[in-house]
């Protein structure tokens, strides 16, 4: 990104401050139980995510110690890409993953990070691969200018950058956390609602059914054809139309079918679709279908359900979502430990139901409705705040590297950004200290692990 920098400020590439070492590729059969931990691209971006081990010989170069800053050049846009500090234990450098080497009294580390990261938009858009994985090359990575300010000027940006930004994390991690809070808040209304809490109903008197018993014929599965590249009537819905608990619209493939208008496999308005196989969590998740009737046929993993007079369809999807029943459903599933879990007609039609009058069915979903709206209400907020705060941090960043944070401290401090303190100065020391350290034939150390040692 360019943007406007300071007269006492220099441009230079990454690479004329720098040396790249990429990391060693390492074999499936060459991980061990013990030995080194190697550092993935996973483990620079979720400190919970597992390591595999190594214990053989390792050279130097791909030894990476506390402190040392890395830069991740493959993977994902958005979430694999960026330079960090290495805050584990020794460890060995995978594949993919620069180790950044520098001369730490000349460069100061956390602002040569946020200087990098600051330019991530910049490397991503010219990396090279298909829409998923892409990477950056070395010499791109080494080309690419960054902003160079007096090595003072460096640690005062580091140090605003560090606070600003911390303070930036915790309110992300704070509004990340609200969504956990209201589905835990919907659940309690569920079960408010199916125990007749919310609404002060004698659950005692409420009648004992199971789901057959309301519904107006037994649920059974749908069909899935192998799906078309052009459109025909007939739009077969996919799981992802029911995953969340509610149907969404478009969630569908087009396939070709010989039915009428009357056939089963049409969804009809206020139906009520059960996934009856996916993973343990969603096996048995329902949705209520409200919209034109024939617009959609529903597939074979999915059984459907119309109410009969005794019960109304929201009331039954309540309860249908209710973790009482969400238990039962995943509790009577069958292939929990191999292929993916399936509960059967049986299973289904013999789901335990407490089913109040209609009238006060009406009244509890009227209040859910209204508890859960002033939930999504509270969502919609929360997405709003987290976009402006990852927005902010962006922000931030081109802040600093305009120079905007330490403007005055400039005015404060010439003398800490001229003469020999100057940006030019310190480049010039910089490009010295390296020169005079190449060696003429690099060699490698190797070193085995502490276990391989042993």
């Amino acid at each position: 990104m360019s943007v406007e920098k300071p007269t006492k400020w220099l441009q230079t590439s990454i690479g004329s401050l720098c040396n790249l070492i990429n990391g060693r590729a390492f074999k499936p059969k060459e991980w061990s139980e013990a030995g080194l931990p190697i550092i993935r691209i996973q483990n620079l971006n979720n400190p919970n995510a597992t390591y595999n081990h190594y214990d053989g010989e390792l050279a130097d170069k791909h030894r990476i110690e506390n402190g040392e800053l890395l830069f991740a050049w493959s993977g994902t846009p958005g979430t694999s890409f960026g330079a960090h500090v290495w805050k584990g234990e020794t460890a060995a450098l995978n594949q993919h993953i620069f180790k950044i080497e520098f001369i730490e009294a000349l460069i100061d580390k956390r602002f040569l990070r946020y200087a990098i990261n600051q330019t991530l938009d910049e490397l991503i858009s010219g990396a090279h691969g298909g829409v998923g994985l892409r990477h950056v090359t070395k010499g791109k990575f080494e080309a690419t200018d960054v902003a160079f300010p007096p090595l003072a000027e460096q640690k005062v940006i580091a140090d605003k950058l560090d606070t600003l930004l911390a303070q930036v994390e915790n309110t992300n991690a704070r509004l990340e956390r609200i969504p956990q809070i209201l589905k835990r808040f919907r659940q309690s209304v569920l079960a408010a609602a199916v125990s007749g809490r919310i609404n002060g109903s004698d659950i005692s008197k409420w009648d004992r059914a199971q789901l057959i018993d309301i519904v107006t014929e037994k649920p059974r599965n749908g069909r899935s054809p192998k799906g078309v590249n052009y459109e025909t009537p007939y739009r077969n819905l996919t799981l992802s139309a029911t995953t969340s608990g509610q149907f969404l619209d478009g969630n569908f493939k087009y396939v070709e079918l010989d039915i009428g208008d009357d056939s089963y496999l049409w969804v009809k308005n206020g139906d009520i679709l059960i996934q009856r196989a996916n993973t343990l969590d969603y096996v048995g998740i329902s949705a209520l279908y409200r919209g034109p009737d024939n617009a959609y046929v529903y597939p074979d993993l999915m059984m459907k359900c119309t109410t009969n007079e005794r019960a109304i369809p929201e009331f039954l999807h309540l309860t249908l979502l209710s973790e009482p029943t969400r238990k039962y459903f995943r509790d009577n599933a069958t292939g929990t430990s191999g292929n993916m879990p399936k509960i059967n007609q049986k299973t289904v039609s013999e789901t335990p139901i407490s089913l109040p009058p209609i009238a006060d069915q009406t009244e509890i979903v009227r209040r859910v409705d209204q508890l859960f709206a002033h939930a999504d209400r509270i969502e919609q907020q929360v997405n709003n705040a987290l976009a402006r705060v990852n927005n902010l941090t962006q922000s931030i960043l081109a802040k600093a590297f305009r120079g905007e944070l330490t403007e005055q401290w400039r005015k404060d401090n010439p003398e800490l950004i001229s003469g020999e303190n100057s940006a030019e100065a310190l480049l010039e020391r910089i490009k010295a200290e390296r020169a005079a350290k190449k060696p003429g034939v690099r060699r490698t150390k190797i070193r085995k692990t502490e276990q391989a040692a042993k």
